[in-house]
């Protein structure tokens, strides 16, 4: 639908398709992108960039939850694979933009910075909002980006698709990540860690296997013995099922700790936290050069999202020496190291976001 949205627009266009992790699903997408640019009468081409993606996005993923992470990939991989991707099909085809199909608004404010900042902002649809996964685009690359959706609604978007006869149009929403098969998470990360671990030094490789192949210790936060898991990458902060232990309440994990392969159990209450560190910094709407211009600690206040899932919450936010902290008005439920947290003004635009280190409570 970007595509037949720009093609009436007047647009010239080519389809591209990032090859990146072979699956029966992906096979198909890939057959079902090609036939919708032969309806749509525009080129096709594949990028292939599956050795870029086992480096970035897979072996990634496998070592942030043996470290005892959780990690959102379209997050690493839009700035890293699939913007680079299409920025090199763009050369290519000889084109001046990239489209995609997100539900997001990308716009410029010339008034930010001494030349002006380009931005992502949330949908319309806040429903399906994705501008969240793409806090990490850089101003060259949302420069050369169209994101045609941003003022549809997805029902309008499946109708509009429904009159144009498109394939499409009834394909259910992906719930999965893409390279997981059947959304089976842990064995993805133990069919796949080994390549892995045998790359790396001994006794690093030693701990990360016993994080993924091991059982551990179930504690309460006092570190006391309260029951034994069957491996550490089965759990994520604030999961509740899926234990595999009756403790005569509601528990759910606060916090994971590789070292020791130790789940740290707490109750509801002990998921909140009125604090978030994070890092690895990425600015867009949020000119940082003319704010350490005026102090060399930036403070601020904005909305935050803890993951992508999350309906926000407002924070006072401090920045320096490129660590990020958020003080929640109101506490907020599990804090997760390696998710991202987002930052939006209350125009719904991208000022920054970073990966999550820890919460004030570990």
């Amino acid at each position: 639908m970007a595509a037949l949205l720009l093609k009436e627009q007047g647009y010239e266009l080519t389809g591209c398709f990032m090859r990146s992790f072979d699956t029966e699903a992906s096979l198909r997408e890939c057959e079902m992108a090609e036939a919708i640019a032969g309806r749509l009468g525009i080129g096709f081409m594949v990028e292939d960039r599956r050795a870029d993606f086992l480096k970035e996005i897979i072996d990634n993923f496998i070592l942030e939850y043996a470290h005892g992470r959780t990690p959102n990939p379209c997050c690493i991989c839009n700035p890293r694979i699939k913007w680079p991707s299409m920025l090199s099909a763009m050369e290519k085809a000889g084109a001046s933009f990239v489209a995609t199909g997100h539900y997001a608004g990308i716009g410029f404010d010339e008034h930010i910075g001494a030349g002006g900042r380009y931005y992502i902002k949330r949908a319309d649809d806040i429903k399906k909002d994705q501008s969240y996964v793409l806090y990490g685009l850089t101003q060259e690359e949302l420069s050369h980006t169209l994101l045609p959706l941003s003022g549809y609604s997805k029902e309008e978007i499946r109708e509009l698709a429904k009159e144009a006869g498109l394939e499409t149009a009834e394909k259910p929403d992906s719930q999965e990540i893409c390279f997981i098969p059947g959304d089976d998470r842990v064995g993805f990360i133990r069919n796949y860690a080994e390549r892995l671990l045998r790359e790396l030094p001994k006794e690093e490789a030693d701990g990360l296997r016993s994080a993924i192949y091991e059982g551990g210790a179930f504690t309460d936060i006092h570190g006391e013995v309260i029951g034994h898991h069957d491996g550490l990458v089965n759990f994520t902060i604030g999961q509740r099922k899926g234990l595999g232990t009756a403790f005569g309440q509601r528990m759910f994990v606060k916090e994971l700790i590789p070292s020791e392969n130790r789940v740290v159990l707490t109750d509801n209450a002990g998921l909140f936290s009125d604090r978030a560190y994070v890092g690895d910094m990425s600015f867009q709407a949020l000119d940082m050069e003319s704010l350490l211009r005026l102090s060399p600690e930036a403070e601020f206040s904005a909305f935050v999202k803890i993951r992508y899932a999350d309906k926000g919450q407002m924070g006072r936010v401090s920045i320096k020496d490129g660590l990020c902290s958020i003080a929640f008005e109101t506490p907020v439920r599990a804090v997760t190291p390696g998710q991202a947290a987002v930052l939006y003004d209350d125009e719904g635009r991208i000022l920054a976001g970073g990966r999550i280190l820890r919460d004030n409570n570990t």
